[in-house]
């Protein structure tokens, strides 16, 4: 997938109207994640999404391994996107399902690794919601 297809595809998933918000949204969700991460992981991670968008995860990134919750991710996402925090949290999780399908397995169990799932800790599960429910789907005509 390439870059035009990967933005046209989270556009299209999203009803989002213009392309510059399309990239804007992907930028926000990517960059805070890879922040999150450790920079080996977002390498790893990011090796098989198109050069521009990899770049969001990598080389935008200016300190890896922050340790934050799911809520700050939120609010971080939010901040960049400039978004409402519950639209923020539907956009990562839409891109973040969409990235499961461009990189190996074992890639993107490294991420659900690196970020603790349950209520009890940091509650990153709800990144991985489309993910967990049979990833994203056209809705079904009326």
């Amino acid at each position: 997938m390439n870059f035009d297809e990967f933005t046209g595809t989270v556009q299209h998933r999203l009803e989002l109207p213009e392309t510059g918000e399309t990239v804007r949204v992907i930028r926000a969700t990517l960059m805070t994640l890879g922040s999150r991460i450790p920079a080996d992981n977002a390498e790893d991670l990011a090796a098989s999404l198109p050069m521009e968008i990899r770049w969001y995860m990598t080389g935008a990134v200016t300190e890896h391994g922050q340790h934050f919750d799911w809520a700050e991710f939120v609010e971080r996402v939010a901040d960049i996107e400039r978004a409402d925090p519950s639209d923020a949290a539907y956009h990562a999780r839409v891109i973040v399902d969409l990235v499961r399908t461009q990189v190996p397995e074992s890639d993107f169990q490294q991420l659900r690794d690196q970020l603790p799932e349950s209520e009890d800790d940091e509650n990153w599960g709800k990144l991985f919601e489309v993910v967990d429910s049979g990833g994203w789907s056209e809705p079904a005509q009326a």
